[in-house]
């Protein structure tokens, strides 16, 4: 039995890519491969609570506090109130800490960003030598990627790193911050483009970044009305009586600029003037710039929006969010700031075309004019064009899906992608 550690910035319930890929690899690692996997993390929610104790926290009281699907889960607290100085040099009193070679302006930024969890280095530091084999951390630029370091250091076992590097996001360029993660063993990209930009950025060997992208639950989404959700149909339920036949389009993600949603808010009236009977389905967490788009956009007579956040849905397999990918006709990501992109992947597992971004690790993840359409980012009158283009042409769409769903179903399921991990995993405690 191999015991490892995991060490992500947030865990269920709090919801995004990088915490569903982590999720997905702890379960199926420890039932199919036998792993004990131990998961450390904060308690934040929100990504302002990992530096804001204005920002959203997982309260003792709720039920996956301490258990998601059978795997335990220790959070700690973030702490706030200890100054930059302080925590620096609290750090610098740690051998191990020291032994990594940081520099004072790449410490800094990490813990500007936070999470910054003082009882959770204390609880390492105490215990010593640990029992663990090696010690996987998510993602950039966060202190939790510092933690993981300075126990793997401690206890002289491999660190692996899965950054989700935002590469065509200027936030995320910043390259003292980059400094960190050239300090692992191993980095897994999951696109060619991020591999090629980190061994550009970080002068690190190339044998140093291993390609595993992500994944799907693509027997889940297949079987969405078959057996999941028989008897519910998300056009049925929300969509008027009369407009039932009207088409879709399904935005997944947080609505923020860099995701494209506050774009695509921007291209509906240019959508409207060419195809009026259609409908806008929005999951994910808000913005107060997405909510402001969407109260102006809201003035325009016959404009169907459906917008859900996390607030309304019941985790990744709600029956609102799976029957959406289902029914829907196009999914519409138009992002800069993803790694990769897990929604595209369900979009295709539920058989529909993808527009995305054209920007990014998205020019390798969808295979333009194949299974979806690439985009100018943050360009209204693109998107509209494109989305016009596929609401117009069902036979394209259907071609398009068919082409995704196959893509998919050979080389993106959570299977596959645990197995790749299990893989290098073994490779890196041998050597």
């Amino acid at each position: 039995m191999s015991n490892i550690l995991f060490l992500p910035t947030r865990y269920f319930p709090s919801i995004s890519g990088a915490e569903f890929y982590l999720q997905r690899i702890a379960e199926i690692l420890s039932k199919k491969y036998n792993y004990k996997v131990d998961i450390f993390t904060s308690n934040a929610i929100d990504f302002k609570a990992l530096r804001d104790s204005h920002g959203k926290i997982i309260q003792k009281s709720d039920k996956y506090f301490d258990q998601v699907n059978h795997l335990k889960i220790n959070r700690f607290p973030i702490k706030y109130e200890i100054s930059t100085v302080a925590i620096i040099n609290k750090l610098k009193n740690i051998d191990s800490y020291n032994a990594l070679n940081i520099s004072d302006d790449c410490l800094s930024d990490l813990i500007k960003n936070g999470p910054y969890m003082d009882d959770l280095i204390e609880h390492f530091i105490k215990l010593g030598s640990l029992k663990y084999d090696l010690v996987h951390a998510t993602f950039f630029p966060y202190f939790n990627l510092l933690i993981s370091l300075i126990i793997g250091k401690q206890n002289s076992i491999p660190t692996v790193c899965t950054p989700f590097f935002h590469f065509s996001n200027p936030r995320y360029l910043e390259s003292s911050m980059m400094e960190v993660l050239a300090k692992f063993d191993l980095l897994i990209a999951c696109t060619n483009l991020e591999k090629q930009f980190l061994i550009d950025n970080l002068n690190i060997s190339h044998d140093k970044i291993e390609v595993i992208p992500m994944g799907v639950d693509f027997d889940r989404f297949q079987q969405i009305h078959i057996t999941t959700f028989k008897n519910f149909y998300f056009k049925e339920h929300f969509f008027k009586s009369k407009e039932k036949k009207y088409k879709m389009v399904l935005y997944c993600g947080y609505k923020n600029y860099e995701k494209g949603s506050i774009s695509i808010l921007k291209a509906i009236p240019h959508i409207l003037k060419k195809i009026r009977k259609v409908y806008f389905v929005f999951i994910g967490p808000p913005t107060m710039a997405f909510n402001r788009e969407l109260s102006n956009l809201k003035k325009l007579a016959k404009t169907r929006i459906i917008n859900f956040t996390p607030a309304n849905l019941n985790g990744y397999y709600d029956k609102k969010k799976l029957t959406a990918f289902k029914e829907t006709d196009i999914f519409l990501m138009p992002s800069r700031t993803d790694a990769f992109g897990i929604a595209f992947l369900e979009a295709w597992a539920s058989g529909k075309p993808t527009i995305g971004a054209n920007i990014g690790a998205t020019p390798e993840v969808i295979n333009n004019n194949i299974d979806g359409l690439l985009v100018e980012f943050d360009n209204p009158l693109d998107i509209a064009e494109k989305v016009v283009r596929l609401l117009k042409n069902n036979r394209l769409r259907k071609k398009m899906g068919i082409a995704g769903s196959i893509k998919v179903a050979r080389n993106y399921t959570w299977d596959l992608i645990a197995q790749k991990t299990h893989e290098k995993y073994q490779f890196l405690m041998k050597n």
